[in-house]
């Protein structure tokens, strides 16, 4: 994914696995993190920056059992990772492998099932880097 493309919500809820309407919700406890745009018909679509910081907030609060307020108390004392190099480097991975464990400089293919796989032993990687 680069700055200029756009995922769906539902592309966003596979990627995730998490639910539309979770993600919906996350909207409204986080606006000034999450902002998608909208197309045509009220459709959401997600920059890479906003789905990054998607990636951060479910980690917050499924991985590390955080509550929303528990989030949003980091956001107004600055301590939210900005993106999602920051956020690897200060989980102790190295910067080094950060690349190695997100990459996202190309777009999943329409029928990328390989792409998926590897994205889900990437993100399975990274989970054990974290633990």
């Amino acid at each position: 994914m680069d700055n200029e493309y756009f995922l769906s919500i539902n592309d966003v809820s596979k990627r995730l696995s998490v639910p539309a309407h979770t993600l919906r919700y996350w909207e409204k406890q986080f606006p000034t993190l999450i902002r998608p745009t909208t197309g045509a018909g009220g459709r959401r679509y997600y920059r890479r920056e906003t789905f990054e910081r998607l990636v951060i907030i479910k980690d917050l609060l499924y991985a590390r059992g955080m509550t929303i307020a528990g989030v949003k108390k980091l956001m107004r004392d600055g301590d939210l990772p900005k993106n999602i190099d920051d956020f690897l480097v200060a989980s102790g991975v190295g910067a080094e492998t950060v690349a190695s464990i997100v990459p996202m400089s190309r777009p999943v293919e329409k029928n990328g099932s390989a792409d998926i796989r590897n994205a889900i032993e990437l993100l399975k990687s990274a989970r054990n880097l974290l633990q």
